[in-house]
């Protein structure tokens, strides 16, 4: 999965650090992309010693990474804008999850500029990964929005999805946590209203951060509780069907817990 980068390690603790010339630095343009260069397959980040403008995100083992807080719409020669869903299918390894958790950072600054109680502009906390008013004292913590991936099992076979818009390649049903929710409930609900399939024996499998999405995903297995008919919902879906193990597709990447929890299903190595 996209955050299986060993011997490599994330290290997401904040610490008031400066940027200095050996350090990697992520710029977006006003469209949320990444300012990348390539070589050889592999990802370039752009470098800056310009202490002025650039917030401490995380280090991957020796290497420390920065975010601008410039906008900068002309890349500079050697380097593209890329989406996040292009990185994920141009490049891999650990520049893919700094890039996923780049952006996750990114999207969080860029929406919280001003306080929402009173509307001040809002300053850099100097001791933990905050932003702070310095008008009413109100305190925002980097967004995280939970979300299941849920693989439903019948007489052998595996509950597998297509979206209707967005990503093209087989998935499992999957959808955000509501509040007063807990995980299990937010299980239930989704493959209800994406497949009209009640499921019990619900287990947890795996967890996963999903930087594209601000989301931490957390995988369950469980089963379908009756006949497991499926009334899809058309609206979310263009595709819901029961699929035995040798006919499951994969995606054409590593990347994602889903495609993980369909290939433990596919080799056998999950059984409810």
């Amino acid at each position: 999965m996209i955050q299986d980068i060993y011997p490599s390690r994330i290290n997401i603790s904040y610490r008031a650090h400066e940027i200095t010339d050996k350090d990697h630095l992520f710029v977006f343009n006003s469209e949320g992309k990444i300012l990348l260069g390539k070589e050889d397959d592999k990802i370039v980040f752009p470098k800056s010693a310009d202490k002025s403008d650039a917030i401490y995100l995380f280090a991957i083992g020796e290497e420390k990474f920065f975010l601008s807080t410039k906008t900068v719409e002309d890349p500079p020669e050697g380097f593209e804008y890329y989406t996040v869903r292009e990185v994920r299918k141009l490049f891999s390894g650990k520049e893919v999850f700094a890039a996923f958790t780049a952006y996750h950072l990114w999207r969080w600054y860029a929406d919280n500029v001003f306080c929402g109680r009173c509307s001040a502009k809002l300053s850099l906390d100097e001791r933990e990964r905050a932003l702070r008013c310095p008008e009413c004292g109100n305190v925002i913590y980097p967004r995280i929005n939970p979300a299941v991936i849920v693989g439903v099992i019948k007489d052998g076979k595996l509950l597998i999805t297509r979206y209707r818009t967005g990503f093209a390649h087989n998935a499992l049903v999957a959808g955000f946590t509501e509040i007063g929710e807990t995980l299990e409930d937010t299980v239930a609900r989704e493959v209800m209203e994406e497949t009209g399939v009640k499921v019990k024996n619900i287990r947890y499998y795996k967890s996963q951060p999903w930087g594209m999405a601000q989301d931490v995903l957390v995988g369950f297995f469980c089963e379908a509780d009756g006949d497991g008919t499926i009334h899809m919902d058309e609206g979310e879906l263009k595709y819901a069907e029961w699929v035995k193990p040798e006919d499951i597709e994969l995606q054409p990447d590593n990347l994602s817990l889903t495609n993980e929890m369909m290939t433990v299903f596919k080799n056998g190595r999950y059984k409810i």
